[in-house]
């Protein structure tokens, strides 16, 4: 679609959390947290002109190849929030998007993501295809405190679960969708830590696709304040997620 008249670089949503989003303590889950940040981002590409449909065009879509998001407060059932957003950088197939969440104008969420350009008939990064100088770049406005990064693997691994990617894993782009990464290890956590609101912050990384049929291995590691998680197929690295604890 073209580019929308009331486009703006700096994007701000609303979003009212509904009881379909909240854990039974009555906060809004982590991962419908990520989902909420991400289609604010998905809503600002296409006022912008370079959403998925857009990007289909030339078999293109944006993936996300890491995030962090840092948490002050979580939302609450009936809270309306405001998610705002802006790129950081953007060249050739990779991008850098900031995301801030507000209540009542009170910064609550952090996140830092970093995107690439995928062909998803090729299945491999390539340049964007599409115009995008009309979204001007922030490169020294910050969303968090820690920069988005990778993961360091621990050496210590031990196996804490196993499963096969389900239909309902899947995403529009026909491989597991990025927070049910999240959502598969969050359920093999003490649910206590979740309900009390120990998670501070988290870093993700997403490295090599997994879609239907396909059978993972679940490893986990812990330190004193964090615990590691690493998702590998035939021995294959797939997604790695630090879970930072107050």
């Amino acid at each position: 679609m073209p580019i929308a008249e009331n486009f703006t670089s700096i994007f701000s949503k609303e979003w009212e959390i509904n009881f379909t989003q909240c854990t039974p303590n009555g906060l809004l889950k982590y991962t419908d947290l990520c989902n909420m940040l991400q289609l604010t981002a998905g809503y600002h590409s296409e006022i912008g002109g370079i959403s998925f449909s857009d990007m289909q065009e030339f078999n293109q879509a944006w993936v996300l190849s890491r995030m962090r998001v840092e948490i002050l407060e979580l939302p609450k059932w009936r809270d309306i929030v405001t998610v705002k957003t802006w790129i950081v950088s953007l060249e050739n197939s990779r991008s850098v998007r900031a995301l801030e969440m507000y209540v009542n104008g009170k910064k609550i969420v952090g996140c830092e993501t970093f995107w690439a350009v995928f062909n998803t008939k090729l299945r491999r990064p390539e340049a964007l295809a599409l115009p995008s100088d009309h979204f001007e770049k922030y490169p020294d406005i910050f969303s968090t405190v820690e920069r988005v990064k990778k993961v360091v693997i621990a050496e210590n691994n031990e196996l804490v679960g196993q499963r096969e990617v389900v239909i309902s894993d899947l995403d529009i782009v026909n491989h597991v969708n990025n927070v049910k990464y999240l959502e598969w290890i969050l359920d093999l956590v003490e649910p206590d830590w979740i309900l009390m609101q120990e998670l501070q912050s988290f870093d993700m990384n997403f490295m090599k696709e997994l879609v239907f049929e396909d059978d993972v291995l679940i490893y986990g590691s812990e330190t004193e304040n964090s615990d590691v998680f690493l998702i590998e197929k035939d021995e294959k690295a797939c997604f790695a997620l630090q879970l930072n604890w107050k």
